[in-house]
């Protein structure tokens, strides 16, 4: 290998793998996320629908992927683009039928990829049945699923609890006379998930997905789910963060985090073990998210895993944030000798922005990004990539006129926009609209991103599309990197180490997350993956090098 060559990597066999004996198919798996408004168009609206990812699941499938994971598409009224759910058993007409779902899922299947949905159980939409008979009276039959309580005597809410998109966490409602309890929107009524009757009927909905053929689930906001009963007041936040919200000014010691959601947790394992081998995975954000992801996933009777927040925002790429997270997560028995939950990672999503945009400026992105996709590929945990992060796609600038996020509306301009990372996806860079979609895209897509469509990347051997298939192929053909334990992990300066080591095989990793050429020794043996110039003994500006250890 010369240096001018900017990606060595080891030949990986073409075809699929299966898990590995003794494992399960998610454990290491690398599960690519779509959000359908922005995927792929099928009829000229200028939103994603279901047939559009279906025609498109070929280039999901050549990346090499175990799974997709798909942002909800269930009928909804759009207050938070489909996470303010108003029945959970079909289809928004904006995404397709039921029966599109079902055409989805076979040819997912058909292709290997297995298929995960995003449930929202923390709260519904303000349209959903539920909520109008429970707002129809303190009597009727669904009076306790939600989340009221009675204003203080001045007439004021109940408590100081705040709304993630600001504003009081509470809605006066005239039918009921009382107050009702919203984390996020007000269109987005609190569940009652201390009620069992609500359990229950959202456990039926997992059973209703199950049978369809869905092969796991994201629980979105699943530390949202339930609340000190006694309403009591949060405290202050006293540290010296920036506050853009009145959200922030206070810790959530009362309005989440609640202990009891770790036995809906357990009726959730129990209902998915009924269906074989379902991944089940926790979206567990904000401070002390730690201890709630490992407890949610402590055991072989809770969910399979939690996705970590880790690096979503965070502003600047580290060795020392990396080697600080793994160790968080060294997969060791806890204090009671239950097994470590298994972690999932990801660098964006459709809610965090674009991890290029964020860390690298232009002249080093081509090089970063291949070294941010082998770095993920190469970490302890199931790896998730958004779509259009297998394309180096940037967060696109969109104007205030043009903001559909509500977040960023309501708290223009401190709040950066997640409609710059929902921009939709680039396929044909001739054609209008980078070939998203026939009519007018719901959101626009960047001149630059549409350089950087799938049919522009298509053949390209040191396009980063290239390197994306290389690596998760990598991962797939090596136990060590798919699921094997992660030692030694060291940051000094700009270099990060690790060893991953399974099944007899040992791969010792580096990585320079820095601008300036570092020496490195790598430990005897095959060098599997040298980027950006990197050898054995010489790690230049984002050089990264992954050895294959010979055998004592």
């Amino acid at each position: 290998m010369t240096k001018a060559n900017p990606i060595m990597v080891e030949p990986a066999p073409c075809e699929r793998p299966a898990a590995a004996a003794g494992h399960e198919w998610w454990r290491g798996a690398t599960i690519y996320q779509i959000y359908p408004r922005s995927f792929a168009d099928s009829n000229g609206d200028g939103i994603g629908d279901l047939p559009g990812i279906t025609a498109h699941l070929d280039h999901v499938a050549r990346l090499g992927v175990d799974a997709v994971w798909i942002s909800p598409f269930f009928t909804s009224p759009m207050a938070d683009y489909g996470y303010d759910v108003a029945d959970y058993r079909d289809v928004d007409p904006t995404f397709g039928t039921l029966a599109d779902f079902d055409a989805l899922i076979a040819r997912a299947h058909d292709l290997g990829l297995k298929v995960t949905i995003d449930l929202v159980f923390a709260h519904t939409s303000d349209r959903h049945a539920w909520f109008g008979d429970s707002r129809s009276g303190r009597k009727a039959a669904h009076a306790d699923w939600y989340v009221w309580a009675d204003a203080k005597p001045d007439g004021t809410p109940p408590n100081n609890w705040q709304s993630v998109f600001g504003g009081p966490a509470w809605t006066w409602d005239a039918r009921r006379r009382q107050y009702y309890y919203h984390q996020f929107l007000k269109e987005q009524p609190q569940l009652n998930l201390h009620l069992p009757a609500v359990q229950d009927a959202l456990l039926d909905v997992v059973r209703f997905w199950l049978d369809r053929g869905v092969d796991g689930f994201r629980f979105d906001a699943l530390n949202h789910g339930m609340f000190d009963p006694a309403l009591t007041d949060n405290p202050p936040a006293t540290d010296n963060r920036q506050r853009t919200r009145p959200y922030d000014f206070q810790l959530k010691t009362f309005s989440q985090n609640h202990p009891d959601v770790v036995g809906f947790v357990e009726r959730i394992r129990a209902v998915c073990d009924g269906y074989g081998a379902v991944f089940s995975v926790a979206e567990v954000g904000g401070d002390g998210a730690i201890p709630l992801m490992k407890a949610y996933t402590a055991g072989n009777h809770r969910l399979s895993s939690a996705y970590g927040f880790d690096f979503l925002y965070a502003p600047k790429l580290s060795a020392q944030l990396v080697a600080s997270v793994m160790r968080d997560w060294p997969g060791t028995p806890d204090a009671d000798g239950r097994d470590e939950g298994w972690p999932s990672w990801a660098f964006e999503n459709h809610d965090a922005p674009r991890c290029l945009s964020r860390w690298a400026d232009a002249a080093a992105r081509p090089a970063f990004g291949r070294m941010t996709i082998t770095l993920l590929t190469a970490l302890r945990g199931n790896v998730f990539l958004y779509q259009g992060q297998e394309l180096g796609l940037l967060q696109d600038d969109i104007p205030f006129h043009l903001l559909k996020d509500p977040e960023a509306i309501a708290n223009w301009p401190l709040t950066l926009s997640r409609d710059g990372v929902r921009t939709p996806m680039p396929w044909d860079a001739g054609a209008p609209h980078g070939g998203f979609t026939s009519g007018d895209p719901w959101l626009p897509l960047s001149a630059g991103n549409i350089a950087r469509a799938v049919n522009v990347q298509e053949g390209d051997p040191v396009a980063l599309l290239a390197h994306t298939r290389a690596m998760i192929a990598l991962r797939r053909q090596h136990p060590a990197l798919r699921h094997g334990t992660i030692e030694a992990v060291e940051a000094r300066g700009d270099v990060l180490t690790f060893t991953r080591r399974a099944d007899g095989e040992t791969i010792a990793c580096a990585f320079n997350i820095g601008a300036s050429l570092q020496l490195h020794k790598a430990s005897p043996g095959d060098v599997i993956v040298a980027i950006n110039g990197a050898d054995a003994a010489h790690l230049p500006a984002w050089g990264a090098v992954l050895v294959r250890e010979s055998a004592a």
